[in-house]
């Protein structure tokens, strides 16, 4: 990667003009400045991802179309990771909080009792096993928005979509069908997250979003926060945009609805308080 800022200069002085037109000199330094953002975007992006490269990338769709499980096996120089995915295409489906208020219920029992083709854990709570942070549940908001230091972002689906916003960015006039406060980014703007730890490893689950209406949620093997924002950076076919941590460690659940086969399940080992669920929009809409 150490050809990459030779590279760069290199193309940008020469896509760059020094012409003065006073017709077209202001159109010039603006298309300079775009290059320049854009060029420097892509290189950050293929450093920060450098250490990662996949070695499998398995696809297989699930119970219902639009929706798949990407299962990817990553490797860099001292160790490797697995991340599966449930994508989708956000005008196909949606996603549904639920809640689990006396923690009996695990996330595979939920998501096979109900309409719904995939899910993972949810976000933090107490040890009086209360929600930490923001939880809309069917358009019902059952706990508020918090400051605190890992909190740092909110998923929400509306009829319109889904997005991931950072809390300066969040309006708690937005109306979200579902909605969980969570933390911290992993992955802004296409790249990683600069500062996250790097010490601590446990097995995470996670929500993304791509440009151009794709979303997923996931699960990976036992990493860092930062070590899973540069493996996220480096996944192929899905060119994440954004992407939020949830619970992870002994919370950590994952569970798909595959086509033709018995469910791809990675249970939980402790009793969690919410899950989010990938549900069909048709069935959305008889919940």
């Amino acid at each position: 990667m150490d050809c990459w800022p030779a590279v760069a200069a290199a193309y940008l002085r020469s896509g760059v003009s020094r012409k003065r037109s006073p017709i077209r000199g202001t159109v010039l330094r603006r298309k300079a400045q775009t290059t320049t953002l854009v060029l420097a975007s892509f290189i950050l992006a293929q450093i920060a991802s450098a250490d990662w490269r996949v070695t499998s990338a398995d696809r297989q769709s699930s119970a219902v179309a639009g929706i798949e499980h990407r299962h990817i096996i990553l490797q860099n120089a001292d160790e490797s990771a697995t991340i599966d995915l449930a994508a989708f295409s956000i005008k196909t489906a949606t996603l549904h909080l639920i809640d689990n208020p006396g923690g009996s219920e695990n996330l595979a029992a939920v998501m096979g009792r109900e309409n719904f083709v995939a899910g993972v854990n949810g976000g933090y709570f107490d040890t009086d096993f209360r929600p930490l942070g923001l939880r809309v549940f069917d358009g019902k908001t059952r706990s508020p928005l918090v400051r605190a230091r890992l909190l740092t972002g909110v998923l929400c689906a509306t009829a319109h979509g889904i997005e991931i916003v950072r809390l300066s960015e969040f309006s708690q006039k937005k109306k979200c069908d579902a909605a969980a406060e969570c933390g911290p980014f992993l992955i802004d703007s296409g790249l990683p997250v600069r500062g996250l730890d790097q010490s601590r490893s446990a097995r995470r689950t996670f929500a993304a979003v791509a440009r151009g209406g794709s979303a997923a949620i996931g699960i990976s093997s036992t990493l860092s926060l930062a070590e899973l924002a540069s493996a996220l950076a480096a996944l192929p076919d899905f060119k994440i945009w954004r992407a939020l941590n949830f619970d992870g460690g002994s919370s950590s659940a994952f569970w798909v609805r595959r086509s033709g086969d018995t469910p791809f399940s990675i249970p939980e080992e402790k009793a969690v308080r919410d899950f989010v669920g990938i549900v069909p929009k048709h069935a959305s809409t008889e919940r």
